[in-house]
């Protein structure tokens, strides 16, 4: 069943939360929401978050951890009480993830390194001989850092091909856009280059993730990178591609402007 969990109602959950918490990060959230609702939804192979087995989850753009808080509430692994607790104090509902909470498999917020997480979670179930897949969302700025090249190498080097990177190409970061901080272009062939299976998809069309996500890549004996064209803060209209919605929490009347737009989304 497609959209089991959707962007919509994870959207909608970003807003609720960063108002109250009067928190920002609001449009990094909002722009990879549709990415974590088909991965929550219809692609993460976990009946439980205790599950040995499980597919594991690397969000190494921490900042957007709100997208994955919602999403854990929506799956039934943290309850209502704990969402709303989102920076309160003495909660473990930060601006970045830490693995202390229920379905965090990895804390991160440091960028660059949920790459190289997610290289080593994957070695370690070959090693073991467990079928499980892990599964990375990264930035588009992450990959100015050397070490997601590194680590990509050391991947397709050892053919983990129970590995698949989502990779958020919103094009912008905290202090510009990336075509001016540190051009990227034809991130797909760079990947390609490195030995990965790579495909330049709609970050905000759940289907076509979930079903390039959901193909036994494993034959094919490479790890797999699905390049997401996403909109900064899509969704609502004054924050989309806008660099100061990096940071900015909402006044009541944007916040209630927000509410709106998200609510006539399909």
């Amino acid at each position: 069943m497609l959209n089991k969990i959707t962007g919509k109602e994870i959207r909608g959950i970003i807003l609720e939360q960063s108002k109250r918490a009067y928190v920002g990060h609001i449009g990094s959230g909002l722009c990879i929401a549709d990415m974590v609702a088909a991965l929550y939804g219809n692609i993460l192979r976990a009946t439980s978050p205790d599950d040995p087995e499980r597919d594991r989850f690397i969000l190494s753009k921490g900042h957007a951890a709100l997208a994955l808080y919602a999403a854990l509430y929506l799956k039934g692994w943290i309850s209502r009480e704990s969402l709303d607790s989102y920076c309160g104090n003495d909660s473990l509902l930060g601006v970045h993830p830490v693995s202390e909470l229920t379905g965090v498999d990895f804390s991160t917020g440091s960028l660059g390194h949920g790459m190289s997480l997610a290289v080593g979670a994957a070695l370690a179930a070959r090693l073991q001989g467990s079928p499980r897949r892990v599964f990375a969302l990264i930035s588009d700025a992450e990959c100015n850092e050397g070490v997601v090249w590194e680590a990509a190498m050391f991947a397709a080097h050892h053919h983990l091909n129970n590995l698949i990177v989502m990779i958020d190409l919103n094009g912008q970061q905290a202090i510009g856009y990336t075509h001016e901080v540190i051009n990227l272009e034809n991130m797909a062939e760079k990947w390609r280059s490195f030995g990965w299976d790579a495909y330049e998809i709609d970050g905000h069309d759940p289907l076509s993730i979930i079903q390039l996500a959901n193909t036994n890549n494993r034959r094919a004996g490479q790890p797999m990178v699905l390049v997401c064209r996403t909109i900064f803060g899509k969704g609502v209209s004054f924050m989309e591609n806008r660099i100061e919605w990096h940071y900015l929490p909402m006044d009541e009347a944007l916040y209630q402007q927000a509410l709106k737009e998200v609510a006539a989304l399909p």
